[in-house]
């Protein structure tokens, strides 16, 4: 069977879940092959041969974490160069899709980004994609070289299927460009004990409708109850109620997860752009004629100062 090259993320070794996603989907392809780099390989191969690696390529070397992101296409392509891949599949993050575009550039080969499915065809893999603001799904295939593909996170849901996971070192050649943009310092992001937004299975979302900062607790806390990621409206945050690293939208970042939930939200298009491929949407509004109404599963016509906290404990009450 074909081998799908499958690109690690992840923090000291601890795999990210979109890995995970990648190794269920790259296995409808052929056999995964995952590509990890950096320190941590010992912690990590046993997680991905759990996950249905057949073979995890390792390389550590100080320019992967000094550097930005061309040594890790130079041990992509090297990886390439030895598997001779039926496609590669990397996440679809800015890094991630950085990585892929230079990655298709140097393999002569077409690219397809944020994919929210895969499956195999008679010709090679076919992705499907949201377009348009989701109001398209479009499924296409790559028909130039080897398939450089990237896929949203929560796009498939992580199924473990126990495989070999022989560790191989994998020799990497750094060329001239693997040095030419330096990481100087680092600032550890302060922790919310959150789930990272665009990885979360369950996100909720506050607007316009909250009327300030000071009332941002109230989606923080039923984000919490349901052990959620909290997003905002570009209103919110261009207001300076919430940071921009939260913003939920065309400018902002793009979620799909399995529930949605938005709180005071309108439901602009810019908005709806980075949500649309929710599984599940449920809207909080009183105003029962918001666009975001048009979009949803569940809709709740009322005040959310009202239904907010309501909701959050009969949340808690059902948990505990």
């Amino acid at each position: 069977m074909a081998e799908v090259l499958v690109y690690v993320d992840h923090v000291d070794g601890a795999v990210r879940k979109p890995t995970l996603e990648l190794l269920t989907l790259a296995r409808r392809l052929g056999d995964p092959v995952a590509v990890f780099l950096g320190a941590g390989a010992d912690t990590a191969a046993p997680v991905l041969a759990e996950y249905g690696a057949v073979r995890v390529l390792t390389a550590d070397a100080p320019e992967f974490a000094d550097y930005l992101v061309v040594p890790k296409v130079d041990a992509l392509q090297a990886a390439a160069a030895l598997v001779s891949p039926a496609a590669v599949l990397v996440p679809s993050s800015a890094e991630g899709k950085e990585i892929a575009a230079r990655l298709a550039v140097r393999l002569g080969s077409g690219i397809i980004t944020d994919a929210v499915d895969l499956t195999a065809g008679d010709e090679g893999p076919v992705a499907t994609q949201s377009a348009f603001a989701a109001s398209f799904t479009t499924r296409s295939r790559v028909t130039r070289g080897t398939p450089v593909i990237t896929v949203k996170p929560n796009s498939a849901a992580p199924e473990a299927a126990p495989a070999a996971g022989s560790v191989e070192p994998l020799a990497v050649t750094f060329g001239e460009l693997a040095t030419g943009t330096k990481v100087t310092a680092r600032t550890p992001r302060e922790s919310t004990g959150r789930p990272e937004l665009t990885e979360a299975a369950i996100v909720v979302s506050g607007g316009r409708g909250l009327n300030g900062a000071e009332n941002f607790p109230l989606v923080e806390a039923l984000a919490d109850s349901l052990g959620a990621a909290v997003g905002a409206s570009r209103a919110a945050v261009d207001a300076g109620w919430y940071p921009h690293s939260a913003q939920v939208g065309q400018t902002g970042k793009t979620v799909s997860p399995q529930l949605y939930i938005a709180v005071g939200i309108s439901g602009a298009i810019q908005h709806r752009a980075g949500m649309q491929t929710s599984k599940t949407i449920v809207a909080i509004n009183k105003d029962e004629e918001a666009p975001i109404f048009d979009l949803v599963d569940f809709g709740v016509v009322g005040d959310l100062f009202e239904v907010v906290p309501a909701l959050t404990e009969e949340v808690r009450a059902r948990k505990a």
